[in-house]
């Protein structure tokens, strides 16, 4: 593994979590170079980048898949991703309905409902965290 791979791998981690990993573990069987370009140009490479922090740039993502309309899978990880560098639920929804101006209703829409499934997932995580 390269320097390159390995600083990708922990800002993956840092930012994706268990999300990022599992879109990773999915492609070593099929195509473990597409893998690998995964951890090492987006997350080495441009989310290392000085300019915008990792808030500012999980807001592009989620403003752009959300307007992309066809990536839902890739809209939810980068949602929790989101959450996890600071992006409240009501970020998230604002960042969607404005998508819905730019983008279209069935856009934002779409959006919407993969923030929903986000959302849900989160509360059942929690509750069951707090009920251990």
């Amino acid at each position: 593994m390269t320097d390159r791979f390995e600083r990708g791998l922990e800002n993956l981690r840092r930012i994706d979590g268990d999300g990022g990993e599992k879109v990773i573990e999915s492609l070593q069987d099929i195509s473990p170079d597409l893998a690998r370009y995964t951890i090492e140009y987006p997350f080495a490479d441009i989310y290392a980048r000085p300019g915008l922090g990792l808030r500012e740039r999980e807001v592009a993502t989620i403003a752009a898949l959300t307007a992309m309309g066809t990536a839902q899978p890739q809209l939810k990880v980068h949602i929790q991703a989101g959450l996890n560098v600071g992006l409240t639920k009501s970020e998230v929804e604002e960042i969607i309905i404005q998508m819905s101006v730019y983008a279209g209703f069935p856009a934002a829409l779409n959006g919407m409902q993969v923030a929903k499934e986000v959302f849900v997932n989160l509360e059942t995580d929690q509750s069951e965290t707090a009920e251990t």
